[in-house]
């Protein structure tokens, strides 16, 4: 048994998608998961599967329930609990003095970007927003706050070619935090 997080992107915010939490974690029983805890009304579900398949491939049976069920295109993102803990461990801007841990976001991408694109990419400077990324996550450092930024979904997504959704500091830690406490 496996304890994943995912992470969906775009439900509950600014009044659209709408999906109840209730009704989302229901959703994930009829797929056959276990231990399912949703966090938050913005589309985090830890649970556990024994379902021997990628990452990848569990997003997609999960989108597609969502676009059964409900009606919507949901974008999903996958993190087992070992990534997760290593995307707390290596964020290299906690290392970094003068860091306000409040401004720390990580915007998770569906799959590792281009070399390419990764090299067009670092070009971008938003200062005094930051942006370091490792492998399939962005490291985001916003001092005067994430809704102000330049470094969102959508110019990750348009820069790297693939898709991405994006949590605070607060939120990946309380993920985990979550996860340890079902994992098996």
């Amino acid at each position: 048994m496996e304890t994943y997080i995912s992470i969906l992107r775009g439900i509950n915010v600014g009044g659209k998608n709408k999906i109840k939490m209730p009704d989302l974690k229901e959703m994930y029983e009829e797929l056959k998961f276990k231990d399912i805890v949703t966090y938050i009304q913005s589309g985090n579900i830890i649970f556990n599967s024994n379902q021997n398949v990628s990452n990848q491939n569990l997003a997609k049976k999960i989108e597609k329930g969502i676009s059964e069920k409900f009606k919507l295109a949901v974008p999903v993102i996958i993190r087992t609990i070992n990534e997760m803990e290593s995307i707390l461990k290596i964020n290299p801007f906690l290392k970094m003095p003068g860091i306000d841990i409040e401004k720390l976001h990580v915007t998770f991408l569906e799959e590792i970007p281009e070399q390419l694109k990764l090299k067009e990419v670092a070009k971008y400077d938003y200062s005094p927003d930051k942006f370091i990324i490792i492998n399939k996550e962005v490291y985001v450092y916003c001092p005067d706050g994430y809704g102000m930024t330049k470094l969102s979904n959508n110019f990750f997504e348009n820069k790297l070619k693939t898709g991405a959704t994006t949590r605070n500091w607060r939120t990946v830690n309380k993920l985990v935090e979550l996860a340890e406490g079902i994992a098996k």
